[in-house]
């Protein structure tokens, strides 16, 4: 068996262990600037565990089913876009994902949740195959009720545990905005 001379183990090891501290260095001097920033990547990764997801509406009447999210923040945007695959069903069925949603929206922290969830969002495209005007219109609305029950309980990304437990004394979670196309939460104190 060959073995590697220590000089060449040495620095290797040291790269790992600075590349490990770098990513907790940062989390802690984002809280210490009082502001972290988060990307659409980060939000997409998170979004992506979590669906598809079906709901139901009206007591079991119709499905929708969200699948395929897509986060996006335009440039010089200062709201959250998602877009998602569309299904809907009725009568206990899950309609395929044949449609497709689109939603704009700023974010809002809610601390029972601890996460950053929809404030405000505004259906931007809602496309339904193979429907008359009286079905779009009905299903639009369906659509919208579950927007507002959406924003109201689910967040887009939930704050990781040990981030919050780096808050300086004395501070909590305040304005969350986007700004130069990421998403940057401020701490008050």
């Amino acid at each position: 068996m060959r073995r590697l001379p220590l000089s060449r183990i040495c620095p290797s090891l040291l790269l790992l262990v600075l590349l490990a501290g770098c990513s907790t260095i940062g989390v802690v001097s984002a809280w210490l600037g009082d502001q972290v920033a988060f990307t659409p990547g980060q939000l997409q990764r998170h979004l992506d565990h979590r669906f598809p997801r079906t709901f139901d509406k009206l007591g079991g009447l119709v499905t929708v089913t969200l699948d395929n999210p897509r986060a996006s923040i335009a440039p010089g945007d200062s709201r959250l876009r998602l877009e998602f695959d569309l299904g809907l069903g009725a009568l206990g069925s899950e309609g395929a994902t044949t449609g497709h949603l689109a939603l704009a929206s700023g974010l809002r922290y809610d601390p029972a949740t601890q996460g950053l969830h929809l404030d405000a969002p505004e259906l931007l495209q809602f496309e339904i195959p193979r429907s008359g005007e009286l079905l779009r219109g009905g299903a639009r609305g369906i659509v919208n009720s579950l927007l507002a029950e959406y924003a109201r309980t689910e967040p887009v990304y939930r704050l990781d545990d040990d981030l919050l437990a780096k808050l300086p004394a004395g501070s909590r979670i305040g304005e969350v905005g986007i700004e130069r196309g990421v998403v940057v939460v401020r701490l008050e104190r």
